[in-house]
């Protein structure tokens, strides 16, 4: 954990702790954010949809004979515009909407993660209802005249749905649908209002029906009515009674990329197997270094946020936060074995609030106890016979303090006494056998007290040593709270990590200088000092590993290895900071990642290694491969998209298109176009050379009435679809770049991939009453096409069955992430399948088996 140390400390070490002291409030604020969020966008709702009916009864007063006059009226017009219509979209559509954040605990929403871009508006403003010729060189009469769907008046850019998508069915069957007649029904309704005001808000939790006779599919997201087009092949005898059997395959963690050292400490150690062990997302990784190998422990249902080893070197003792749902993802410990992964015991189920953040097994006792500290406001310390009953006996409960605790450890040599430190105090604590903790305060006297005493050690003779924010080492008399030996200045800026080795000797980490230096037995400095590469960050966690080697832990989610006398290379690099954007190579076992670190890295997923990774100086949304694997574009989160050479890492192009986030990327099978979906509402399609080296624009495609979540394109590279933040499905003519207003029509385009969530072969991955956030991403095999695999908000990776067309379709679910999954893909053979976490920056590789 960063702390908030001298006037020297980087900004980011002096936010951190204020972060996470401000934590409780912070989340109660995302609570009442999201209830008034929920009550304001149905009040929105109902507003718009008197608004249209008292719209609609004005018409007819003054038309006189109802709807009919209308449509000759709208069809009169030269751009196919009512001239009753704009003041009316005007009216109920606000000038801006504001981003409200709604993410809390160690999950979060995609939809709060989605509308966190942009500094004024969380929905695109349009300037026109029409669609219009954005540099085609083509025309396309079914399209021209077409009219965009009506904006949606809700802060959760969520639009009362209105597309030609929806307007077949509204249609007589019998006929074929005119362009006159699908122009009417895109202007007179949206939906039909009558229906939403008999039932209300009910319709949220009305089922999904199945139309014979036009063969769509209608059901409700969040309570808004989605309508999807069945191809003809799978339309004849649906049966939305039948339950579609979850895969025979499954899926298995294989390798978990990413190491937590940015907030967490002591979490990084080498067991008597040869493995070191830390933890990553949900995930708790034994990594055996000369194997080449990993194990898992998986049986955390959020982020792991503390781990402590037993005196035995055998059991695990692990605690984890509050997750997304707080009903099966209860902050608590768990203890078990590292060498069969069997869980031996569940702690404290019910009786943390936030976080267990420090674990301590006792030393002197062979480990009977364990303490432990919530991260409640009130850092609430408890000791625990863990061996006791099923769940453990907690033998106390006391606050703590009001201030950061950063460390809680028991002593080795005194049975009953723990120690804890952080914000501007060390408390020294002794129980008694009644089971009383009562606390003394370390007396730091006329000394330079520290903002953050920031990390604590034993010494083999028993004596307690400090690191704190100010770079200075404090020796504290064994049974004693006062100081009898200080050291001034032995780094420049905190002291995160003190680890004392077996002859008696210890080193000390530095967060901000990165260096490691040695002290005797004696407490004298050696003058042996290891400095580590400033891009790897700065040092977190310090352990002795195999031999006189030394395992170090950073604060950039690395984990380095070597000795203080020699250099230090990596063993495991990863992310930094929330991970967005996942794309595979299309003929190799490659894939790549970037996120808002501002690193695009390229992974192999066959070694397990980096093959490369390069700071591209902005913030990444969205990656994509060329079809044929030589170029790398990444979106950004201003509008700049780039293109980079897969193998040598070369720059070759950058382009901007709008000044917002470029959130999906796709490229044409055949690799002569390339589509990117911005959250301005717009896709830019472009032109590619053969070369791979030139990209002119086509057009752009206008329509969506909220950002572009995701595209895939046809077959035969003529026809796109893309989905959008208002559970939208639209459908566009790639060569002109105007959308195909009846989405009947392309009911039976072959797609080359299926990355839209929100299409009718993918119906089954929305659960009963789902948010249309719910679902992040997903993906279809690439040769047999028979396995679909989702990334949700809940921290799930899910394999189905494809094509999912049955709402009520079973799945193989499987955790490991602790924050919302932002992405997933099959690997190019299927054989693998590579997801990545927002906040929890895990990259985690599966095996399809």
């Amino acid at each position: 954990m960063h702390l908030n140390g001298d006037s020297m400390e980087s900004p980011d070490e002096n936010h951190e702790m204020l972060e996470a002291e401000n934590s409780g409030v912070a989340s109660r604020m995302i609570d009442l954010e999201r209830k008034v969020l929920e009550q304001g966008d149905e009040l929105v709702c109902l507003k718009a949809t008197l608004a249209e009916a008292l719209r609609r009864l004005g018409a007819l007063e003054a038309g006189g004979g109802g709807m009919g006059g209308a449509h000759l009226s709208f069809c009169g017009r030269p751009n196919g515009v009512s001239p009753a219509r704009e003041p009316v979209v005007i009216r109920q559509r606000p000038q801006s909407y504001s981003a409200s954040k709604v993410d809390g605990g160690g999950g979060g929403g995609m939809g709060a993660a989605r509308r966190q871009f942009g500094s004024g508006s969380a929905l695109p403003q349009r300037r026109a209802v029409h669609y219009q010729s954005t540099g085609s060189l083509h025309s396309d009469s079914q399209s021209s005249s077409s009219v965009s769907p009506i904006p949606s008046p809700s802060p959760r850019a969520t639009p009362l749905p209105i597309n030609g998508k929806r307007s077949a069915n509204l249609s007589s069957p019998s006929s074929t649908i005119s362009n006159n007649s699908a122009l009417h029904k895109r202007w007179s309704s949206t939906i039909d209002f009558n229906q939403v005001a008999q039932n209300g808000m009910q319709s949220k939790t009305r089922e999904a029906v199945f139309n014979d006779e036009d063969k769509t599919l209608k059901f409700f997201l969040r309570g808004r009515p989605v309508v999807l087009h069945a191809p003809t092949a799978l339309a004849d005898g649906h049966d939305l009674a039948k339950v579609s059997r979850a895969p025979s395959r499954r899926l298995k963690l294989d390798w978990a990329y990413g190491y937590r050292g940015r907030d967490c400490r002591s979490n990084l150690y080498s067991l008597p197997t040869g493995e070191m062990i830390y933890f990553v997302a949900g995930v708790v990784v034994l990594y055996d270094v000369e194997e080449q190998s990993q194990r898992h422990y998986c049986e955390h249902t959020d982020d792991v946020r503390s781990l402590a080893i037993h005196p035995n070197k055998m059991l695990i003792a692990t605690g984890q936060c509050a997750g997304h749902d707080r009903k099966d993802a209860r902050p608590h410990i768990r203890i078990w074995d590292s060498v069969s992964l069997h869980t031996q015991a569940v702690i404290g189920i019910n009786d943390f609030d936030i976080s267990v953040c420090c674990l301590s097994f006792s030393k002197a006792d062979g480990g009977a106890l364990l303490v432990a500290i919530d991260e409640a406001p009130d850092h609430t310390i408890s000791v625990w016979e863990w061996q006791k009953g099923e769940g453990g006996h907690k033998i106390t409960e006391t606050k703590c303090s009001v201030d950061t605790i950063v460390s809680a450890e028991f002593h080795p040599l005194d049975r009953n006494t723990i120690v804890t430190c952080g914000k501007s105090h060390i408390a020294f604590w002794s129980l008694d056998p009644n089971g009383t903790l009562f606390k003394r305060m370390g007396i730091f006297e006329a000394r330079d007290k520290p903002k953050y005493v920031t990390c604590v050690a034993f010494l083999q003779t028993g004596e307690t040593i400090t690191g704190d924010s100010n770079g200075n080492l404090a020796v504290w008399g064994r049974g004693t709270n006062t100081i009898f030996k200080f050291i001034k200045g032995v780094h420049e800026g905190s002291i995160f990590s003190i680890c004392v080795l077996k002859d008696g000797s210890f080193v000390t980490g530095g967060g901000k200088d990165g260096r490691i230096v040695e002290f005797g037995a004696n407490l004298a400095m050696t003058g042996v000092v290891s400095e580590v590469e400033g891009h790897f960050g700065g040092i977190r966690v310090i352990s002795e590993g195999r031999g006189s080697q030394l395992l170090v832990g950073t604060t950039r989610n690395c984990i380095l290895n070597g000795t203080a006398q020699l250099s230090f290379s990596p063993i495991i690099l990863g992310h930094t900071d929330e991970l967005w954007g996942l794309a595979v190579h299309p003929t190799l076992p490659q894939f790549a990642t970037a996120g808002y670190d501002k690193v695009l890295q390229l992974w192999d997923s066959m070694s397990k290694t980096i093959l490369w990774s390069k700071d591209i100086g902005e913030q990444a949304q969205s990656v994509a491969y060329s079809s044929d694997g030589s170029r790398v574009l990444v979106g950004c989160l201003t509008g700049l998209w780039m293109v980079f050479d897969a193998r040598t890492r070369e720059l070759l192009a950058r382009h901007r298109d709008g000044t917002e986030a470029i959130q999906a990327i796709a490229f044409s099978p055949d690799g002569a176009a390339v589509a990117l979906g911005s959250r301005d509402g717009h896709v830019y399609v472009y032109q590619v050379s053969e070369d791979g080296g030139k990209y002119a624009r086509v057009g752009r495609c206008t329509g969506h009435s909220s950002f572009v979540t995701h595209i895939d394109w046809s077959v035969d590279n003529q026809t796109l679809r893309s989905n959008s933040g208002d559970y939208e499905l639209l459908f566009w003519n790639a060569g002109t770049c105007r959308q195909i207003p009846q989405s009947g029509l392309v009911r039976d385009v072959e797609w080359a991939s299926n990355t839209c969530p929100l299409t009718f072969t993918t119906a089954g991955v929305w659960p009963e009453n789902a948010d249309g956030t719910d679902v992040n991403a997903c993906d279809r095999s690439r040769r047999d096409a028979d396995l679909l695999v989702t990334a949700d908000d809940f921290g799930k990776v899910k394999l189905y069955s494809y094509p999912v067309i049955q709402t009520k379709s079973l799945c193989h679910s499987y955790g490991g992430h602790s924050s919302h999954v932002t992405s997933v893909s099959f690997l190019y053979d299927d054989t693998r399948v590579v997801s990545i976490g927002g906040k929890d920056t895990a990259v985690l590789q599966w095996t399809v088996s």
